[in-house]
Protein backbone atom coordinates (compact mmCIF):
# COMPACT_ATOMS: atom_id res chain seq x y z
CA UNK A 1 0.00 0.00 0.00
CA UNK A 2 1.43 3.37 -0.97
CA UNK A 3 1.52 6.19 1.54
CA UNK A 4 -1.06 8.86 0.74
CA UNK A 5 0.20 11.42 3.23
CA UNK A 6 3.00 13.76 2.10
CA UNK A 7 6.09 13.50 4.28
CA UNK A 8 6.67 17.26 4.67
CA UNK A 9 3.79 17.94 7.10
CA UNK A 10 4.67 14.79 9.05
CA UNK A 11 8.28 15.98 9.22
CA UNK A 12 7.00 19.34 10.54
CA UNK A 13 5.04 17.57 13.29
CA UNK A 14 8.12 15.62 14.36
CA UNK A 15 10.26 18.78 14.27
CA UNK A 16 7.87 20.74 16.49
CA UNK A 17 8.43 18.01 19.09
CA UNK A 18 12.15 17.56 18.43
CA UNK A 19 13.49 20.95 19.57
CA UNK A 20 17.19 20.84 18.64
CA UNK A 21 17.21 17.30 17.24
CA UNK A 22 17.34 16.57 13.54
CA UNK A 23 14.74 14.38 11.82
CA UNK A 24 15.64 11.71 9.28
CA UNK A 25 13.56 11.27 6.16
CA UNK A 26 12.99 7.68 7.23
CA UNK A 27 11.37 8.84 10.47
CA UNK A 28 8.89 11.03 8.60
CA UNK A 29 8.13 8.23 6.16
CA UNK A 30 7.60 5.65 8.93
CA UNK A 31 5.35 7.98 10.91
CA UNK A 32 3.35 8.83 7.77
CA UNK A 33 2.83 5.11 7.17
CA UNK A 34 1.67 4.59 10.76
CA UNK A 35 -0.64 7.63 10.62
CA UNK A 36 -2.21 6.25 7.45
CA UNK A 37 -2.79 2.82 8.98
CA UNK A 38 -4.32 4.36 12.11
CA UNK A 39 -6.55 6.68 10.07
CA UNK A 40 -7.86 3.82 7.94
CA UNK A 41 -8.66 1.80 11.08
CA UNK A 42 -10.48 4.74 12.67
CA UNK A 43 -12.50 5.24 9.50
CA UNK A 44 -13.63 1.61 9.44
CA UNK A 45 -14.92 2.07 13.01
CA UNK A 46 -16.59 5.37 12.06
CA UNK A 47 -18.24 3.72 9.04
CA UNK A 48 -19.66 1.03 11.33
CA UNK A 49 -21.10 3.74 13.58
CA UNK A 50 -22.65 5.54 10.60
CA UNK A 51 -24.10 2.27 9.31
CA UNK A 52 -25.61 1.53 12.72
CA UNK A 53 -27.27 4.96 12.54
CA UNK A 54 -28.58 4.19 9.02
CA UNK A 55 -26.28 6.68 7.27
CA UNK A 56 -23.80 6.42 4.41
CA UNK A 57 -22.15 9.75 5.26
CA UNK A 58 -19.44 9.80 7.90
CA UNK A 59 -19.74 12.73 10.27
CA UNK A 60 -17.32 14.16 12.84
CA UNK A 61 -19.40 12.56 15.60
CA UNK A 62 -18.63 9.14 14.12
CA UNK A 63 -15.00 9.79 15.07
CA UNK A 64 -16.03 10.84 18.59
CA UNK A 65 -15.49 14.54 17.87
CA UNK A 66 -18.10 17.01 19.09
CA UNK A 67 -16.28 20.26 18.25
CA UNK A 68 -14.39 20.49 14.96
CA UNK A 69 -11.24 22.63 14.92
CA UNK A 70 -10.51 25.19 12.24
CA UNK A 71 -8.79 23.46 9.34
CA UNK A 72 -6.21 26.28 9.17
CA UNK A 73 -4.96 25.20 12.61
CA UNK A 74 -3.90 21.80 11.27
CA UNK A 75 -0.54 20.78 9.86
CA UNK A 76 -1.90 17.74 8.01
CA UNK A 77 -3.53 18.54 4.67
CA UNK A 78 -7.18 17.54 4.27
CA UNK A 79 -7.06 16.00 0.75
CA UNK A 80 -4.63 13.20 1.67
CA UNK A 81 -6.55 12.59 4.90
CA UNK A 82 -9.68 12.18 2.77
CA UNK A 83 -7.87 9.56 0.66
CA UNK A 84 -6.72 7.80 3.84
CA UNK A 85 -10.32 7.78 5.08
CA UNK A 86 -11.42 5.98 1.93
CA UNK A 87 -8.70 3.30 1.89
CA UNK A 88 -10.57 0.59 3.79
CA UNK A 89 -14.24 1.54 3.45
CA UNK A 90 -16.79 0.81 0.76
CA UNK A 91 -17.00 3.34 -2.09
CA UNK A 92 -20.66 3.96 -1.25
CA UNK A 93 -19.71 5.95 1.86
CA UNK A 94 -19.30 9.70 1.77
CA UNK A 95 -17.02 11.58 4.14
CA UNK A 96 -18.25 15.01 5.22
CA UNK A 97 -15.80 17.90 5.38
CA UNK A 98 -16.21 18.09 9.16
CA UNK A 99 -15.35 14.37 9.36
CA UNK A 100 -12.22 14.91 7.28
CA UNK A 101 -11.11 17.79 9.49
CA UNK A 102 -11.93 15.81 12.64
CA UNK A 103 -9.91 12.84 11.36
CA UNK A 104 -6.99 15.12 10.46
CA UNK A 105 -7.09 16.58 13.98
CA UNK A 106 -7.16 13.11 15.57
CA UNK A 107 -4.28 11.94 13.37
CA UNK A 108 -2.25 15.04 14.13
CA UNK A 109 -2.67 14.49 17.88
CA UNK A 110 -1.69 10.86 17.34
CA UNK A 111 1.40 11.95 15.38
CA UNK A 112 2.35 14.47 18.09
CA UNK A 113 2.21 11.77 20.76
CA UNK A 114 4.31 9.34 18.71
CA UNK A 115 6.78 12.08 17.75
CA UNK A 116 7.24 13.18 21.36
CA UNK A 117 7.96 9.59 22.40
CA UNK A 118 10.34 9.08 19.45
CA UNK A 119 12.24 12.21 20.48
CA UNK A 120 12.58 10.80 23.99
CA UNK A 121 13.86 7.52 22.56
CA UNK A 122 16.40 9.32 20.34
CA UNK A 123 17.66 11.34 23.31
CA UNK A 124 17.84 8.20 25.44
CA UNK A 125 19.99 6.60 22.73
CA UNK A 126 22.18 9.73 22.90
CA UNK A 127 21.54 10.59 19.25
CA UNK A 128 20.95 13.99 17.70
CA UNK A 129 18.64 12.62 15.00
CA UNK A 130 15.17 11.12 15.30
CA UNK A 131 15.22 8.01 13.13
CA UNK A 132 12.69 5.53 11.78
CA UNK A 133 13.93 3.08 14.43
CA UNK A 134 12.65 5.44 17.12
CA UNK A 135 9.17 5.38 15.58
CA UNK A 136 9.30 1.60 15.22
CA UNK A 137 10.54 1.18 18.79
CA UNK A 138 7.65 3.27 20.08
CA UNK A 139 5.17 0.94 18.41
CA UNK A 140 7.02 -2.16 19.54
CA UNK A 141 6.84 -0.93 23.13
CA UNK A 142 3.37 0.59 23.25
CA UNK A 143 1.18 -1.27 20.77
Amino acid sequence: MSVELPFAPVDAIIRRNAASLRVSAGAAEELARRIQRHGAELTVEAAATATDDGRKTLMAEDFGVQQVVDRDDLELPIAPVDRIARLEIDDSYRVSMDARIALADILEDYADNVAAAAVTLARHADRRTVQADDIETYFALFE
